[in-house]
């Protein structure tokens, strides 16, 4: 062990610093697998991300750094510490102590069966073939049971893979937050669909060109301030975001020739997770926190671009002219027409294509599914068949295959339980930002109507962005908007945008 604190800490951040390496290389090899490496080279290449994973474990669990941790803590080393210094031991310690308690064989195991997994995810649902995809899901939850056991579950199991996407978030919370939500947007759903006035979406069933789908996708990223030099738009079966560091956050989408949209407002989510990353301040380069705080803040700031700002009826006014000239003779509607088409409500299979209003409901799903793998033992074999009546009960629609069910998503092929329900979480805290937003950003809607989107990602970046993981996302909400979550702000901005659209009372 080094002998004086300032020893310890050199070589803390040093191990810091490779782990990060490790992570970026892994993120590189991740990106290369999921757009358009060779399909022979896949089980080869799972073994040496399993390697690298396995070598980078080994690190982050070394007694080593655990003796540099402790001497770190000691509470005058602590006091000597910059914040940024306290916060990465706060979190490196958290991380440590949940890792160390997993036999490095056993992690290296995992990571390769993952990865096989995902690549068996891509065909299954290529080829409707469940039953082939079947066996690599019952060993990722096989697993994923096995690190339970071995960290302790909390109040439930299903508690102890919360943690890992939202600090502190637990069952108990979520079954609150969401019962509430559910209980707003049942009766909101049930008065839209009885409405009279139903937007039109028949000029949107057309095909449309990719390439110019790519290109307007491009221009839109352009506006937001995405770094090019910093970045990248590739295509990949499900649209994704890789943060590798603040100088290359790369992003992904898939193209629809039916769908003129779905592509673009799946780019503009993708968008907002790199902007993120894109901006995290300098002095977090090279450290575990140059990331985002959690998957619900991330979340929050692709929901906020895709829905709130690429969903709204001002950024429609300034862009919709430059589609139709993008799509000569296929888009001959009004802006308003084309806004209310792009915001119709209606009960679907896909969830990255639902309204933003039953989005919600989807991710209710998954989170249910979640808890009776975990908390009730539900098996592989049993999700199809628990997938369609959910469905079935929450949306009143019934997947005609697996494919466009329980095959939709990639996160359980990569273990990712507990994922799911920061999407939702995303939504409830992009309400709640965009509030304080409009109060504080002089001419906000005028910012966007007039495609001046500068200034709301300049906002962004100072209040969210920079901070990366230095904030906590209870101390980063409260920071922001001067309270805790609060899921009021989502319903009062879904009743208030649909109310309109659809003309209720």
């Amino acid at each position: 062990m080094p002998a004086t604190k300032a020893e310890a800490l050199q070589s803390f951040k040093e191990t810091i610093r490779k782990i990060k390496s490790y992570e970026e290389a892994l993120g590189v090899l991740y990106w290369d697998l999921r757009t358009g490496a060779p399909r022979k080279g896949m089980d080869t290449r799972s073994e040496a991300i399993g390697a690298l994973s396995g070598d980078m474990f080994k690190l982050s669990t070394s007694p080593e750094l655990g003796e540099w941790l402790s001497a770190l803590e000691e509470k005058h080393a602590y006091a000597e510490l910059s914040e940024i210094e306290q916060r990465l031991v706060t979190e490196t310690r958290k991380d440590y102590d949940r890792s160390v308690l997993i036999p490095p064989q056993l992690y290296q195991e995992y990571v390769v069966l993952a990865s096989q997994s995902e690549s068996k995810w891509e065909e299954a649902k290529a080829s409707n073939d469940y039953a082939g995809f079947q066996p690599y899901l019952e060993k990722v939850i096989a697993y994923t049971n096995q690190f339970i056991d071995l960290w302790g579950a909390k109040a439930t199991r299903y508690d102890t893979l919360l943690d890992q996407y939202e600090p502190g978030m637990t069952v108990a919370e979520l079954d609150r937050v969401f019962g509430g939500l559910r209980a707003e947007l049942v009766p909101l759903a049930a008065a839209i669909a009885s409405s009279a006035h139903q937007p039109d979406t028949s000029f949107l069933r057309q095909s449309f060109d990719k390439s110019a789908q790519k290109a307007f996708s491009l221009y839109i990223l352009e506006q937001m301030g995405y770094d090019f030099s910093a970045g990248r738009l590739d295509e990949s079966v499900h649209p994704f975001a890789t943060g590798l560091s603040p100088g290359d956050v790369r992003i992904t989408t898939r193209y629809l020739e039916d769908d003129v949209t779905s592509a673009l407002f799946g780019t503009i989510h993708e968008g907002g997770h790199a902007l993120y990353e894109q901006n995290i301040m300098d002095e977090l380069i090279g450290t575990t926190l140059c990331t985002g705080t959690s998957m619900g803040i991330h979340e929050s700031q692709s929901r906020f671009w895709e829905n709130v700002i690429g969903r709204s009826r001002p950024f429609w006014n300034r862009y919709f002219g430059e589609l139709q000239q993008r799509f000569p003779g296929q888009l001959d509607v009004s802006v308003d027409q084309f806004y209310r088409g792009n915001n119709v409500v209606q009960p679907s299979l896909i969830r990255i294509e639902a309204d933003e209003l039953t989005y919600n409901l989807h991710i209710i799903i998954r989170y249910e599914m979640e808890k009776l793998i975990f908390n009730e033992g539900a098996k592989a074999a049993d999700l199809p068949a628990l997938w369609n009546d959910k469905y079935r009960e929450y949306l009143g629609v019934v997947p005609s295959n697996d494919a466009e069910g329980v095959l939709q998503d990639v996160h359980w092929s990569g273990g990712a339980f507990g994922y799911f329900p920061s999407y939702s979480l995303g939504n409830m805290y992009a309400a709640q930002f965009a509030d304080t937003m409009e109060q504080e950003l002089s001419g906000f809607w005028s910012h966007v109507e007039a495609g001046n989107l500068l200034p709301i990602k300049q906002w962004l970046t100072e209040r969210i962005y920079k901070y990366g993981k230095l904030r906590t996302p209870a101390e980063l909400i409260a920071s922001v908007t001067g309270k805790p979550l609060d899921p009021k702000h989502l319903v009062a901005y879904l009743s208030k945008k649909y109310s309109d659209i659809y003309r209720l009372s």
